[in-house]
């Protein structure tokens, strides 16, 4: 009895995580509401409202200048999805250009354009890329190279006639004692076979 092999993904699905990975990299939904933001500060302003055998046109004096807002926002919003660096000033910028349209685009193309920009510049400037994933012991997923080495293992005891293995630095035999290690003091007067002669003395 064989075990099931998973089916491959359809290309619908192979898009769209290829979409969801891309769009993880990117401060996506801030780019998003600030390119959309830009579409009514531009519409309403150059829009005819009809009611009945009413026409309400709604240009402002600043019809050339809702234009540019709008252009610029929209810029800026795909700006946001493809030269991720300059989130912060994009999120400035879009912020600035929100509170500018207030008096120039009809309110904001009528806080529906005011409000998005001001929401997506915010995301904008608190995006931050997410840092890569850690194990339990804080070394990044394939990332060997700041692992600790490991201990080499300890090999065969050899055989020695008559040589302890156990000498400590400076001559001093530990295996048959008890007392701990102390190293050569150099601070008193001449040293006499490895000790101190403070140490001799006394």
């Amino acid at each position: 009895m064989s075990a099931k092999t998973p089916a491959d993904p359809s290309p619908f699905d192979r898009l769209r995580l290829q979409f969801r990975g891309w769009r993880g990299t990117r401060p996506f939904w801030a780019g998003l509401l600030v390119a959309i933001s830009g579409v009514p500060i531009m519409y309403f302003p150059y829009a005819n409202l009809t009611i009945g055998q009413l026409t309400i046109r709604m240009a402002t004096t600043a019809g050339a200048g809702s234009l540019i807002i709008g252009i610029l926002l929209v810029v800026l919003g795909i700006s946001l999805w493809f030269q991720k660096h300059v989130r912060t000033f994009a999120g400035t910028a879009a912020i600035l250009l929100g509170l500018v349209s207030l008096p120039v685009s009809n309110f904001g193309g009528f806080f529906f354009g005011f409000v998005p920009a001001l929401i997506g510049g915010a995301l904008a400037i608190a995006w931050a890329p997410g840092a890569p994933e850690s194990t339990k012991y804080g070394v990044p997923e394939g990332d060997v190279s700041g692992a600790a080495p490991a201990a080499a293992a300890p090999g065969p005891a050899e055989a020695t006639d008559g040589m302890d293995t156990a000498t400590e630095p400076g001559g001093l035999n530990m295996s048959k004692s008890n007392e701990s290690y102390e190293p050569n003091d150099l601070s008193g007067t001449s040293p006499v076979n490895g000790a101190n002669g403070r140490h001799s003395a006394g």
